[in-house]
């Protein structure tokens, strides 16, 4: 069976942090009255909504197409290597760490570590985001820190607010989201968390969350301050929104003025997210349309070559690498 545009239902994640904005302002059905904060738009957890393999998983697809989909430089053992997420705060999430690579299959034996980037669809105004700990900060200090419950007096904030993107490297110190925040992320899929504070709440179950201080202060990387980059005001048809050695991504405005069409090709290496985050669109590929609403994510197979975006909107395009 020949594989198409995939238009995808995401798995959704109840937060202490979360609210209610994924409903409200990005129109998801959320199943549960609970504080709601992470849409999973592009993972193996999400489902296929459209055609043959409507009721699928991702990893259903990893497991039956492999290369087809997720491209000849991947393993399909390992599941499908990038995660995207549209995420939608109440309050700040805890302060966290991730490992890279290295230290992912050395201290938890998995395929690959977290490095993330974080594109800011909305912020209100004084919103602010963790970026690092204040230089010179030692690991035994910071360890200190963390079991004193001081730590956030040791943490560097900054400003954030729509049209900034935050690149954040594996060993980076930082809070994934302030007060009243919607925003896209990119990053390797891995759900590897090492958490250092938590703002002395409880989770979801009542109980106080466990903070992960010796592994955490073994991997941080204390010289690293996360860089804000802006592209607000900016009305080019293609924007670089953020690129390392894990992934790219690409803001595509579609307008009368820029045009409302565009030609990508995924050579047949390299699968394609595409996520709308205003006005609407349509993919289409060797016959099949689909159409892409604001708030939702399409999947385009490594192997499906050539393929049309068209239509009045903004799209994010996401893939691994420099590939684009």
């Amino acid at each position: 069976m020949s594989l198409y545009p995939f238009l995808l239902e995401p798995a959704l994640h109840a937060r202490v942090w979360g609210g209610r904005q994924l409903e409200t302002i990005l129109h998801k059905r959320l199943p549960q009255d609970a504080p709601y904060a992470e849409a999973w738009e592009v993972h193996d957890t999400a489902i296929i909504r459209n055609g043959a393999f409507a009721g699928h998983t991702v990893s259903d697809l990893v497991k039956l197409y492999g290369h087809d989909l997720i491209g000849p430089d991947n393993d399909p053992a390992e599941g499908f290597p990038l995660l995207v997420k549209l995420i939608a705060s109440a309050d700040w999430a805890s302060v966290q760490v991730h490992p890279n690579d290295e230290q992912a299959r050395r201290l938890e034996g998995a395929p690959r570590g977290k490095a993330e980037a974080h594109f800011f669809l909305a912020a209100q105004p004084g919103a602010q985001v963790i970026i690092g700990v204040k230089p010179g900060t030692t690991p035994a200090e910071l360890a200190q820190a963390i079991r004193d419950q001081t730590l956030p007096t040791r943490l560097v904030y900054a400003d954030i607010a729509a049209g900034d993107t935050l690149d954040l490297p594996a060993g980076t110190i930082h809070a994934t989201s302030g007060p009243g925040i919607l925003l896209y992320e990119i990053q390797q899929s891995s759900d590897i968390t090492y958490r250092l504070y938590d703002w002395g709440r409880l989770g979801l179950d009542g109980k106080l969350r466990e903070l992960h201080i010796e592994k955490g202060v073994a991997i941080a990387n204390l010289q690293a301050l996360s860089e804000i980059k802006h592209t607000a005001g900016d009305a080019s048809a293609v924007v670089k929104i953020v690129c390392n050695e894990y992934f790219t991504t690409l803001l595509h405005q579609l307008t009368p003025e820029n045009g409302a069409q565009i030609e990508r090709d995924t050579t047949g290496r390299c699968f394609h997210t595409l996520t709308c985050i205003e006005g609407q669109a349509r993919v289409t590929s060797t016959g099949t349309q689909v159409a892409l609403q604001f708030g939702q994510t399409i999947l385009i197979p490594a192997s499906l070559g050539s393929y049309e975006l068209s239509g009045i909107g903004r799209v994010l395009r996401s893939s691994q690498s420099n590939q684009h």
